[in-house]
């Protein structure tokens, strides 16, 4: 309670002299008005902060570590015998830290072998994994499929 009695004379003393005018609204429109002409007050002005530099990025080709052999592997004609149909899921781009060609997805109920298919009709064999929330597709498998990378598609899962 002494504290707020100390701050009111010294809030009163501060407003009294001029130094909030500057923050009044004005009456016409209720914006905050100019502050007053005069001299500047004597406060120096702050330096804006550096912005970071950050470094090259990497392109999706640096970040694919998946080789030849298991791109045309995982491209090859699927055994249509023995698959079954999940569902349709719109996917994202999974973490590119994660290498491999899979497919994370509430669709998947435990992990296994399995191929997605876009509406084009291209396909790929992934290793599918359980997951919650929006289902997320590999760097590798993106770029074997030839989407962009930004793309939201909507894929056929399937199990074997």
């Amino acid at each position: 309670m002494r504290m707020i009695l100390a701050l009111v004379p010294a809030l009163t003393l501060v407003s009294g002299c001029g130094l909030l005018d500057g923050l009044r609204p004005a009456p016409e429109d209720g914006y905050l008005a100019a502050q007053p002409a005069g001299p500047a007050p004597d406060v120096a002005p702050v330096a804006a902060a550096p912005v970071p530099v950050l470094g090259p990025g990497k392109t999706a080709a640096a970040l694919d570590t998946t080789t030849a052999a298991q791109k045309q592997a995982a491209l090859a004609a699927p055994a249509a015998s023995g698959e079954r149909n999940l569902g349709k899921v719109a996917v994202s781009l999974g973490s590119p830290a994660e290498p491999g060609i899979w497919l994370r997805s509430a669709l998947v109920k435990a992990a296994g072998k399995g191929r997605v298919v876009t509406a084009s009709g291209t396909s790929v064999a992934v290793d599918l994994m359980p997951g919650q929330g929006a289902a997320q597709l590999s760097l590798a498998a993106y770029r074997a499929l030839g989407l962009g990378l930004t793309d939201l598609p909507e894929v056929t899962v399937y199990v074997n």
